[in-house]
């Protein structure tokens, strides 16, 4: 680990104003610490965040808001996000270990850096890493990696679970730099890697994720996440399902679709949920609807079985969703 100078703010305006040109901001550190300890990332200045005023829990007219600074375990337990929102604590509690989600935090979660080996081991070349250094996973072992949303330059999975039912819902993230406060739907927070793969999502230099809002809605109550891995704990996925329905009676109105696993970035299927509505709820719709679910996939040499998974996983979250009720 490089040295670095560390910072403990007791305020948004303080911690932004202590940012400079080469700053991480430090909340849980289930990530950054690792990757600088690795030297992935060479941070010259650390703000740790903790102590600033960025959590809570609450639900409104206008949705489910969770500061930046909750913790993952802390959101899974809450009553309210179990009653209202069961994907999101499904997701959060099929995350990590019992030990980090008491550290991570909600806002960390959503910036964590991918899992792929070669972007973790800075003896490899890695796009992601380095600019023009070469992707070693199109050639390498590429088991885990993206078959969606993938480039010639990069190939790495997304590794959040709780973005998977975060962007299947509709949430908005909140952002606070030294120019304002904005808010992004997350759908379009994360950036494809196209020929830049250092560039993940939209933050700007300096900026701060603040808090999340997912809104209300009819189907939200009506959720569930299947996470598929080799393990049954403590491991990553190879395919993950986020599915949210509004039913009458056995039709489905509307659908809310977004998968794990297979996508450089959490990866919503609108082409599945079209096919979703107006159908009845049964086994032969979501056969029908997720065979368009990997709709330009392009597989590697390793991961060639994520298409078929992929289907397979979310006809199963569709399937016990609707049984479970």
């Amino acid at each position: 680990m490089r040295p670095y100078t560390y910072a403990q703010p007791r305020s948004v305006r303080q911690a932004l104003r202590d940012a400079g040109p080469d700053t991480a901001f430090l909340a849980g550190g289930t990530t950054l610490v690792d990757l600088m300890k690795l030297e992935v990332m060479t941070p010259e200045h650390v703000v740790d965040i903790n102590q600033l005023p960025l959590d809570g829990i609450t639900l409104n007219g206008k949705g489910l808001h969770v500061g930046a600074l909750e913790r993952m375990s802390d959101v899974a337990a809450h009553p309210v996000v179990r009653e209202h929102y069961p994907v999101i604590a499904q997701a959060l509690e099929l995350s990590a270990s019992g030990q980090l989600r008491n550290m991570a935090t909600i806002g960390g979660n959503l910036l964590q850096r991918t899992r792929c080996g070669y972007f973790r081991d800075v003896s490899t070349p890695c796009n992601k890493r380095e600019p023009g250094s070469g992707c070693s996973a199109l050639e390498g072992i590429n088991r885990g990696h993206a078959v969606l949303g993938t480039s010639d330059a990069c190939i790495a999975t997304h590794p959040s679970d709780l973005a998977v039912p975060l962007v299947a819902l509709g949430t908005t993230v909140h952002l606070a730099s030294p120019r304002g406060t904005r808010s992004v739907p997350l759908d379009t927070f994360y950036a494809l890697p196209g020929s830049t793969p250092d560039v993940e999502n939209v933050l700007r230099p300096n900026e701060l994720v603040t808090g999340i809002t997912v809104p209300r809605s009819p189907w939200a109550a009506r959720s569930l996440y299947v996470k598929v891995r080799d393990r049954q704990s403590y491991e990553f996925a190879l395919t993950s399902a986020a599915v949210a329905l509004q039913l009458r009676g056995r039709t489905i109105v509307q659908a809310r679709i977004a998968a794990g696993g297979v996508g450089t970035r959490p990866w919503r299927l609108p082409a599945v949920e079209h096919a979703l509505a107006g159908r009845p709820a049964t086994s032969a719709t979501f056969e029908a609807a997720v065979r368009r679910a990997a709709d330009g996939a392009r597989p590697r040499e390793h991961n060639a079985f994520k298409p078929a998974l992929l289907r397979r996983t979310l006809v199963r979250a569709l399937t016990e969703l609707v049984e479970s009720r």
